[in-house]
């Protein structure tokens, strides 16, 4: 697909440009330095307090980082993304997904049935195996660890399930979209660039943890494509989210068992 040319000339591009390399550098940086050595280290810890103080300092730095960094992004590309948003629903597999999902009766009925799969997915393996050893549970990239093992880390669970859902959403599927549409790329490559290096990201839970991230934040961007709200991706991606730190904690860790 070519690269559109840049509507906006001169010093706003170039802005857009720095901008978007400072965010990059910012959160390659964060990923692949910073929270792969934390993380190591977070792994071998045992004593409930440590976990904790780790994890308290991983929502605050969520809330400060990822929400600092996506509210300066989108005051910076606000009038960009209904724009982006506009072009990327024009191409040809996101309007015919528009069409049928909203105009046919069938569409609507397998939008609904998705939804109720999607929940129906998330939840029955973790009932079916909630006499589980929790090691031995099949799990999308290194992420046991995460996994709260007792009472008082699951509020930190779902602070982090929160914050990503929201934050991460309102950076990778409206913020970085927009920066790359203004600096001249076509609004779905726009899209699926910024779902890639949403995917990358994900770098310390391992490729396999990469590929898991890419591939849902795929399905990210085609829920708020097609439904034009930001809102859907936001609430799917905190459930996502909640489903492995708060469910499945709670159906096979039993840390509703256990002090902490």
């Amino acid at each position: 697909m070519p690269l559109r040319i840049p509507a906006r000339m001169g010093g706003m591009d170039l802005q857009l440009l720095a901008l978007l390399l400072v965010a990059v550098t910012l959160l390659v940086w964060r990923a692949v330095t910073r929270e792969r050595r934390e993380y190591a280290q977070f792994k071998r810890m045992r004593a409930t307090a440590s976990r904790q103080r780790v994890m308290r300092k991983w929502l605050v730095e969520s809330v400060l980082v990822m929400g600092g960094l996506s509210a300066a992004l989108l005051l910076a590309t606000w009038d960009i993304v209904p724009e982006a948003l506009g072009e990327a629903q024009n191409w040809e597999p996101i309007a015919a997904s528009r069409d049928f999902f909203s105009g046919t009766s069938l569409g609507r009925g397998l939008a609904i049935g998705a939804a109720v799969g999607g929940a129906i997915a998330l939840i029955l393996p973790l009932v079916l195996l909630r006499r589980t050893d929790p090691a031995e549970v099949p799990k999308l990239g290194d992420i046991g660890a995460l996994l709260p093992r007792t009472r008082g880390e699951l509020p930190y669970g779902a602070g982090l399930s929160l914050s990503a859902g929201v934050f991460e959403e309102l950076l990778f599927r409206l913020a970085f979209p927009a920066l790359l549409f203004g600096i001249g790329l076509d609004a779905p490559i726009a899209f699926l660039v910024a779902a890639a290096l949403f995917g990358l990201l994900h770098l310390y839970q391992k490729w396999v943890g990469v590929l898991a991230a890419t591939v849902l934040g795929l399905i990210f961007t085609f829920l708020y494509l097609v439904s034009g709200s930001i809102l859907l991706p936001i609430v799917v991606h905190a459930l996502v989210d909640l489903r492995s730190l708060v469910l499945l904690p709670l159906l096979i860790g039993r840390v509703w068992s256990k002090t902490g």
